[in-house]
């Protein structure tokens, strides 16, 4: 086991150290706890209706308002966590599952296999990634399940070529030739060499992209393809909002909030993450 490994929670507790990566981190753990806890800190519940209190504004009964029904603003935004959660865990994991065995494979296997591979992650970014999420969901069906399988593979890509490029740079190193000369299979030297001391830039890349997921999910949900109502979705939320913003302004703008928290946390973490692991980033 080479050295990036040992190294990496070092890595980690470094880069946790600074004032931005610590804002990020707090917005992360109020984000989880959030999800954990939703039903103990949500005032109300988030589908029930209350017409006598629709559209009404921040009180202290209603902290974040109501909606055209009458919902509690404040605990559908608190339960669209779990949604948000939810497409981070899927959609990330997707991608980077789907899209590290990908490289993974191409990068250590070379020849047919690679160019193979690579052509069909050049298809996939040929695409634009908005129109080919609306085209898989479209296919498979308006749901959040759906929309975060389209989210999941339009994001593979990019895990692929990353994890390509660290493979062929791993493979190279001395500790995964010594492997080999000590008669390890090729199995052996792929999964307990190549690929630890390859992943710590996909976990980067994955820190970075949950922001992103977020606001993928939020966008498919806001067209009307991701959750369907009445599912406290943050997109949902916006898109119930953006029809009375006028005159009800708050429907729209905390969920847009929350989705803008959410974003730049997790862009700390990654930012921080990635400030590490890079030594020129670091040396500045």
């Amino acid at each position: 086991m080479s050295a990036t490994v040992a190294a990496a929670p070092g890595v980690i507790r470094r880069a946790l150290h600074g004032t931005g990566a610590r804002f990020g981190l707090a917005i992360a753990a109020v984000f989880l706890a959030l999800t954990v806890f939703a039903p103990l800190v949500a005032p109300f519940d988030p589908y029930e209706q209350d017409l006598s209190n629709a559209l009404s504004p921040p009180s202290e009964l209603h902290w974040f308002g109501a909606d055209q029904y009458g919902r509690d603003t404040l605990s559908r935004i608190v339960y669209g966590t779990r949604t948000a959660l939810l497409a981070i865990v899927m959609a990330d994991g997707l991608a980077l599952l789907v899209g590290g065995s990908l490289g993974l494979v191409a990068g250590y296997l070379g020849g047919r296999v690679d160019a193979s591979i690579m052509r069909l992650v050049d298809v996939l970014l040929a695409f634009p990634y908005l129109l080919l999420a609306l085209i898989i969901v479209a296919v498979l069906g308006p749901s959040l399940t759906n929309s975060v399988i389209a989210i999941g593979i339009i994001y593979t890509p990019q895990y692929a070529r990353l994890m390509r490029g660290q493979v062929l740079s791993v493979q190279a190193a001395d500790f995964v030739m010594a492997a080999r000369a000590i008669g390890a299979g090729r199995l052996r030297v792929m999964l307990r060499h190549v690929l630890p001391n390859s992943f710590t830039p996909v976990l980067v890349l994955a820190t970075l992209q949950s922001g992103a997921v977020v606001v993928e999910t939020a966008g498919l949900s806001f067209l009307g393809l991701g959750a369907q109502p009445p599912s406290p979705d943050w997109g949902a939320l916006l898109a119930d909002g953006h029809a009375y913003f006028l005159t009800a302004w708050w429907i729209a703008t905390f969920p847009g909030m929350a989705i803008f928290l959410v974003v730049v946390g997790f862009n700390l973490l990654g930012d921080a993450l990635r400030d590490q692991y890079d030594p020129r980033l670091r040396a500045r």
